[in-house]
């Protein structure tokens, strides 16, 4: 009995793992899509984890939300900050601050 939980438990670790993955892919391409849309630099290629919690989908189920932050540069030399909202495996928006204060917010079409 305790084998079967050690090994659930090994495989509930594992996807965890590769759903995290797919989520930050996910998210690295949303980042480079909205930063290429706007004429910026994604910095360091790459996002990082900010957040995770339940959240409900559209349909009414329950999935993982995570917020990813990352930097853009729009003129090179500035060090501005994004979001991107993923639930599940789908991005929901992406988030982009000017350093005037204004928020630039791309929301996913199915979100529209």
């Amino acid at each position: 009995m305790t084998l079967f939980f050690l090994i659930a438990i090994l495989l509930g670790i594992a996807w965890f793992w590769q759903d995290s993955l797919k989520s930050r892919e996910r998210a690295i391409q949303a980042a480079t899509l909205a930063c290429r849309e706007l004429g910026a630099q994604l910095l360091d290629q790459t996002v990082a984890l900010k957040s995770i919690r339940l959240a409900r989908t559209e349909a009414g189920s329950l999935n993982l939300r995570r917020i990813y932050e990352f930097e853009f540069s729009l003129a090179g030399y500035e060090r501005l900050h994004g979001r991107a909202f993923v639930l599940g495996q789908k991005l929901e928006q992406v988030q982009l601050d000017r350093a005037e204060g204004m928020v630039i917010d791309i929301k996913s079409p199915s979100h529209s």
